[in-house]
This record gives C-alpha cells, sequence and structure tokens, in this order.
C-alpha cells in the first residue's frame, strides 16, 4: 500500500519533526511539502496523510486549500498535527474536505507543538520542549499502527 504524507510546518517545524522520524523508519513514504509542491499529484497513493500544525484552532489553510483541490476520491486518510494550545476543534476543516472526496478516515495523531504565536510570544511561547521525544516515538508507532492494519476491502 502506497502512502503519501502532505504537510505544512512552518514556524518552529513541530509537524516535520514528527514526520521526519517517520520517514526515517518507511523509506517508501513519501513526504509532499505543500509550499515545494503545491500541485502533487497524490493519484497513485492509496493512504494519503494530511499533517499541519494548528494556526487559528485549524489545520493551516494551505493544507486545506491543496486537499480540496487535489485529495483523490475514495482514499484511506489520516492526520497529525501539532498544537500549543490543549483545546479546539482542530480537525473540524480538514474533516469536512476528506468527507466531500468521500476518503475514510482511519487514525489521528496529535501533540504539543513549542508555541509562539500572537500573544504567546509576549510569554516566551507555550508548551516548549514540545514534541518531546516521547511524543515522537508516540507518533512513529501511530504510522506503524496504520502500515500493519489490513488494507480496506479485505
Amino acid at each position: 500500500m502506497s502512502t503519501a504524507i502532505v504537510y505544512y510546518s512552518n514556524h518552529h517545524g513541530n509537524t516535520k519533526k514528527l514526520l521526519d522520524a517517520i520517514a526515517a523508519e518507511d523509506e517508501s513514504l513519501t513526504l509532499i511539502d505543500v509550499t515545494e509542491q503545491p500541485n502533487a499529484d497524490l493519484s497513485a497513493f492509496d493512504r494519503i496523510g494530511l499533517a499541519s500544525g494548528i494556526y487559528f484552532s485549524s489545520f493551516a489553510k494551505q493544507i486545506i486549500t491543496f486537499a480540496e483541490e487535489r485529495l483523490p476520491e475514495n482514499r484511506e486518510v489520516f492526520y497529525l498535527y501539532t498544537h500549543g494550545a490543549p483545546v479546539g476543534g482542530f480537525l473540524r476543516g480538514i474533516r469536512k474536505v476528506a468527507k466531500k472526496k468521500r476518503c475514510r478516515e482511519i487514525g489521528r495523531y496529535h501533540c504539543l507543538g513549542f508555541d509562539t504565536f500572537g500573544p504567546f510570544k509576549k510569554i516566551g511561547g507555550i508548551a516548549k520542549g514540545h514534541p518531546s521525544e516521547l511524543e515522537i516515538c508516540q507518533a512513529v508507532e501511530f504510522y506503524r499502527t496504520l502500515q500493519n492494519s489490513a488494507p480496506s476491502g479485505t
């Protein structure tokens, strides 16, 4: 089963830290940075991860726009995200897009990520030290679990 993870990881690279660890464990994984490959073709992938830091309680608009325009229909999707604030309906927007494309959600992983956006900058940021080594290892384990699960239809 071929897998790609499309991501946006800007300010502190929190989400990219998770993805780099996952990619080190799975050389067949394709990582696609939407800022570098905004027109990437996902049609060859059976399973697609959507990964982002959280901005204003949502996935980055770059990921949502990419998914609206480029996410193929009827795929398995999963979500990875990092956030500074511990609460929020962070998946609402991206799930809406995936549902419209008739994609099936197979999992999600999230953890804290260092955040200095907006007012948090004045206090030196929140969630310092995140993602931690443990959280990174847990992201890798989450991905392994997805890879070991049976493909849909079997």
